[in-house]
């Protein structure tokens, strides 16, 4: 019965959005799946894959909370969608709090795309389809792999798979900081004894300015590394993260590094909503993402 309807709903969306796909999976689902250990740690997400599809393309799904909390049950809801429409979705946990200050939330969601490229086979995966998609502190996390894996290979060297390749062909950021002193700067009128960034980084502008180029994704929107596709997406009442000095900023700066990208603006929503249900529901804001969502993902992956 709960496959029936959520077969229905998925269905309904699809068709009240206007986007014809060619097939609607079933889906398996294998939870607590353990992708990397660091510092005593054990990293684990969970698989969403499209049953009775060989190959399949893969999304890393990297949660949002301020890199203070959250978890990959925030990509319920996308994993289930995704995977009856073709793509295997990996929704992981990464470390929070003082564990998770940069960079290790950096190396953790890394390790994430390294691991599925190495267990490919064994999960029936396809090794050159790999995306990344993420909200806020995970949209962060996302294009920080996407653009900069290369710069995070000091630590964790006796990982099993540290030289794995961890290249991907795109990332969808939901809201996210791409440039982490601006946000510092708005974060300073609401929280003056220090906010979410200045808390992941350790130090303030004042302090270290370089940390805070060398940890922002826009440092890395250049020339030499336009390889991955990106869709930013954010809506115009975003009271949290603002809009236009990060993924605006973000899309000028990879517009004019020869990225490919695209932006989906969300009219009258704010910040914390991909997590959301929307499947049944076509008025939602991911509901309004989906058919640009999905044709940047048939045309990337």
């Amino acid at each position: 019965m709960r496959f029936t309807y959520g077969l229905l709903a998925a269905l309904a969306l699809l068709v009240s959005i206007g986007h014809a796909r060619a097939a609607v999976y079933e889906f398996t689902t294998q939870t607590g799946i353990v992708y990397a250990e660091h510092d005593g740690t054990k990293l684990v997400g969970d698989l969403y894959h499209p049953k009775g599809l060989a190959k399949a393309p893969v999304l890393v799904a990297i949660h949002g909370g301020g890199f203070q909390g959250g978890s990959k049950s925030f990509y319920v809801y996308w994993g289930a969608f995704l995977a009856r429409n073709g793509y295997a979705v990996f929704a992981i946990d990464y470390r929070l709090g003082k564990p998770g200050a940069y960079p290790a939330a950096v190396y953790d969601s890394k390790a994430a795309v390294q691991f599925l490229r190495a267990k490919a086979a064994e999960f029936d995966l396809d090794p050159d389809r790999i995306a990344l998609i993420g909200d806020s502190a995970g949209a962060y996390l996302a294009a920080m792999v996407g653009l900069a894996a290369d710069q995070f290979t000091s630590a964790y060297r006796d990982d099993p798979f540290a030289a794995t390749p961890a290249d991907v062909k795109a990332v969808i950021g939901f809201y996210g900081a791409y440039d982490l002193q601006a946000q510092w700067s708005r974060e300073l009128v609401s929280y003056p004894g220090g906010g979410y960034v200045e808390k992941f980084l350790g130090a303030s502008p004042m302090q270290n300015r370089r940390l805070y180029f060398e940890a922002s994704p826009i440092s890395y929107a250049t020339v030499d590394r336009n390889k991955a596709r990106f869709l930013l997406i954010h809506g115009t009442n975003d009271d949290v993260v603002d809009s236009e000095s990060q993924s605006g900023a973000f899309l000028t700066a990879l517009t004019q590094a020869g990225f490919f990208v695209r932006r989906i603006v969300i009219p009258g929503a704010g910040h914390f909503w991909a997590s959301d249900p929307f499947e049944g529901e076509p008025r939602s804001y991911s509901a309004t993402a989906v058919p640009r969502l999905m044709r940047f993902l048939d045309s990337s992956l």
